[in-house]
């Protein structure tokens, strides 16, 4: 260090070239470092190139599946509560209609005399069942509507996650598994 210190000091020397004195005495060797740059740069181009660049783009086509699974997911969570108030909407219109024909049928049980009133019991009873079996009958429907569409969500949202293409039976089985799980 000390000889670095006396030769940038002293200017040139005697042989008259300070720069080929410092070479020498840091024992540069011209021919092998430049190799050795080229080199470097050889693999810095092409770990660049084919190492990182793949990479990279790997990991932001993932971010963007995410994301769009993310958007899936919370449309999914939306259409779902939007169905489910609609069926609720439906349940409470079929309940005050039977509501209102239980109280049709207690009137006219009222205004029908003794004989007429049993008559009319059976009349509203037989309303009464009706009106169950119609919203059962609508509660069932707007169910297996819920169920398909759930599981055709599900299955958009897992073939679009997942990046790959189902077959029909990959299909039946998350419908399957998805309405086993609502079942529950």
């Amino acid at each position: 260090m000390q000889n670095l210190i006396l030769l940038a000091a002293a200017g040139e020397t005697a042989d008259g070239n300070a720069f080929e004195k410092i070479v020498d005495t840091f024992g540069v060797n011209w021919p092998l470092f430049i190799s050795q740059c080229i080199a470097f740069l050889v693999v810095a181009f092409l770990l660049k190139k084919l190492a990182y660049k793949p990479v990279l783009e790997m990991l932001e086509n993932r971010r963007q599946k995410i994301a769009e699974s993310m958007d899936n997911a919370e449309k999914i969570k939306a259409e779902l509560a939007e169905t489910q108030a609609e069926r609720d909407k439906v349940m409470a219109e079929a309940n005050q209609k039977a509501e209102k024909l239980i109280a049709d049928a207690k009137e006219a049980a009222k205004q029908v005399g003794e004989a007429e009133g049993q008559k009319a019991v059976k009349q509203a009873e037989e309303i009464i069942r009706k009106a169950r079996e119609a919203t059962e009958a609508d509660r069932d429907r707007m169910m297996a509507e819920l169920k398909a569409e759930i599981g055709r969500l599900v299955v958009d949202t897992t073939a679009r996650v997942s990046g790959k293409v189902l077959t029909a039976d990959d299909h039946q089985r998350l419908i399957d598994e998805t309405n086993k799980e609502l079942a529950a």
